[in-house]
């Protein structure tokens, strides 16, 4: 970290999630069913995350903006004042296939925001501008913070590649900037970090970014030492390769920050 870098935090509503802290621990909720979801979140609950993140391509009944609306305020009634991220992870980008295509996404999304049912939702930066501009419109105007995002399954690509995703979201209007990629050796893993640390400096959005799978776990303990404002962490069920348990992930990270902090 630069001695110059501050990691900007990610806000809900105008404040920053867990008072600013670095990074927050965020869950992934990956249930078929409501039934499903809420125990979930009941397991997970105790674990304090600080960030729910509703994987709704897991959700059998996606297509069904009320089973939409009402799931999610029975998971906001069970997480105890825990945030909730609504995210639809595109197949292309490592997500689950739906049966509907994507305008109903995109409307799916738009009356989640109306009802106000979330905090957050997250929407890939590959998807049409069309659709990224309408789904800007609608979450600001319901102040439904939105990630704009990037994820590569296959390969970590190069520098100027990552740069190019990071700033995109900055200027498309997003509220956070996410790029998730998969090494294929160690350093790959300084790829994505390094490029972290260039985004921090240069843009003015909270980040989120992660080298997934085994090697790429790393990147999940030090991320936010580049930058990164966020980690994911398996609550109940792990919606990626290479996430680590969220007990697990809080003891590191609070050995690290330790050390880094010097206290």
């Amino acid at each position: 970290m630069s001695s110059t870098q501050v990691v900007k935090a990610i806000h809900i509503h105008g404040k920053p999630l867990a008072e600013g802290r670095m990074p927050i621990i965020i869950t992934p909720l990956v249930g078929a069913t409501r039934a499903a979801i809420v125990d979930e979140v009941a397991a997970i609950v105790p674990k304090n995350p600080d960030l729910l993140e509703w994987r709704i391509d897991f959700f059998a009944a996606i297509g069904d903006s009320a089973a939409v609306i009402a799931t999610a305020q029975a998971i906001r009634a069970a997480a105890g004042g825990i945030p909730v991220l609504l995210t639809r992870r595109n197949v292309s980008e490592g997500g689950t296939p739906i049966a509907i295509d994507e305008a109903a996404v995109v409307a799916m999304y738009s009356a989640a925001c109306a009802a106000r049912c979330v905090e957050m939702i997250d929407y890939e930066l590959s998807n049409p501008a069309v659709h990224l501009e309408q789904l800007r419109k609608v979450s600001a105007a319901n102040d439904i913070s939105m990630i704009m995002s990037y994820h590569n399954f296959a390969l970590t690509p190069d520098a100027a590649t990552l740069d190019s995703k990071f700033s995109a979201a900055q200027r498309l209007g997003a509220d956070v900037a996410k790029v998730a990629v998969m090494p294929k050796t160690p350093p790959d893993v300084l790829t994505l970090l390094a490029a972290t640390d260039r985004a921090s400096q240069a843009l003015g959005i909270p980040l989120i970014s992660m080298s997934m799978g085994g090697i790429g776990s790393l990147s999940r303990i030090v991320g936010w030492i580049y930058g990164s404002a966020a980690t994911f962490a398996v609550g109940k069920s792990s919606s990626a390769p290479g996430q680590i348990a969220i007990e697990e992930l809080r003891s590191v990270l609070a050995t690290v920050r330790q050390a880094v902090n010097g206290a």
